[in-house]
C-alpha cells in the first residue's frame, strides 16, 4: 500500500470531534439522557474523547459502553477460522437513553448494521444515532451518520487509516492506495 495523503492531523481531528459534540448537545438538547457505545476498536476512544469534551461543555458525565460485533457480522466466515472476541461492556440500562454509536469510518454499512443488531439484542434504547469520524461513501445498505467528522469521496482502491493515540501512538487520518 502507498500512502496518498494525510487527510486530518492531530489537531483537524480534535476540531472535528468538538464539532461532533457540539452537534449532538444541539441536536438532543443538552447531554441528558444520553450514552455513547463505541465500536471496537477505534470507536472506543473516540467515544471516551467525546465523552469528555461533553463533560466539558456541560458538566454531565455521559455513560460509555464498548460493543464487540464480531459474532453479529455477515461475513464472519470470510475473517478468520478463529475470530477475536472482544469485550462487550454495557453498564447502564438503555431503556430511557439516546444511544451515540461511535465508530471511526463509514464504508459500506455493514459494520453498523452488525452494530445495530449487537446493541439491540442488549436492550432496547429511546432511540440510536451514529456519530463517525469520517464517511467514505460507497453504501451498501440504506445508513447514514448523524454526525460525521469529514466526509470524504474515496475509490473503492482506496483505504481510509484512522490513527488514534490510544491504539496507535498517534492521532491522524491518511489515505491510502491498495497495491495491484
Amino acid at each position: 500500500m502507498q500512502l496518498k495523503a494525510s487527510i486530518l492531523t492531530a489537531e483537524e481531528l480534535r476540531r472535528a470531534l468538538t464539532r461532533i459534540a457540539h452537534e449532538i448537545l444541539e441536536r438532543n438538547k443538552g447531554a441528558q439522557g444520553l450514552a455513547l457505545v463505541g465500536i471496537h476498536t477505534r470507536g472506543i476512544p473516540l467515544a471516551a474523547r467525546l465523552a469528555a469534551k461533553l463533560r466539558e461543555l456541560e458538566g454531565v458525565e455521559v455513560p460509555q459502553g464498548r460493543l464487540d460485533i464480531t459474532l453479529y457480522r455477515d461475513d464472519l466466515s470470510e475473517i478468520a477460522v478463529q475470530p477475536i472476541i472482544r469485550e462487550t461492556q454495557i453498564d447502564f440500562d438503555m431503556q430511557p437513553r439516546r444511544v451515540i454509536l461511535v465508530d471511526d469510518v463509514l464504508y459500506t454499512g455493514r459494520t453498523v448494521r452488525a452494530a445495530l443488531d449487537a446493541l439491540l439484542d442488549l436492550g432496547r434504547p429511546q432511540s440510536i444515532q451514529l456519530a463517525v469520524l469520517v464517511d467514505r461513501g460507497h453504501r451498501e445498505l440504506p445508513i447514514r451518520a448523524d454526525y460525521v467528522g469529514k466526509n470524504l469521496p474515496t475509490a473503492k482502491s482506496e483505504l481510509v487509516k484512522v490513527r488514534l493515540e490510544e491504539t496507535d501512538g498517534i492521532d491522524a487520518v491518511e489515505l491510502w492506495e491498495r497495491g495491484p
